[in-house]
């Protein structure tokens, strides 16, 4: 269920004092923040983040196709390492062709 509306999008009270300092300072370094359930705001675009995943923090620079999603969304927090092997050996003899596996299966006798 998504917030109600008469509430309004929720943001990280510290986090919005970080981007009123940064847009008043020259030097644009990018905001170092934890709080990933906050929601990206249209003050937001053109700033650059560094979101915390659990274990570093993802550099990120916000955009207008961004507003309205949260933080945590632009930083993953699980890494996908790939299928088991045996995953793999099914879709390369799935890859094959009928003539290919022909061809393997005879040189495997020999």
């Amino acid at each position: 269920m998504s917030r109600s509306v008469w509430k309004g999008p929720f943001v990280e009270p510290s986090l919005i004092k970080k981007v009123e300092k940064h847009k008043k300072q020259s030097d644009k370094k990018p905001i170092k923040t934890w709080s990933r359930k906050s929601t990206v705001i249209p003050d937001f675009i053109g700033i650059s983040f560094l979101i915390y995943n659990g274990k570093k923090f993802i550099p990120i620079t916000i955009s207008e196709d961004m507003v309205g999603h949260k933080l945590g969304e632009f930083s993953p927090t699980r890494t996908f390492a790939g299928h088991t092997p045996a995953d793999k050996k099914a879709a390369q003899e799935k890859a094959l062709t009928p003539q290919a596996k022909k061809e393997t299966t005879s040189n495997e006798k020999k």
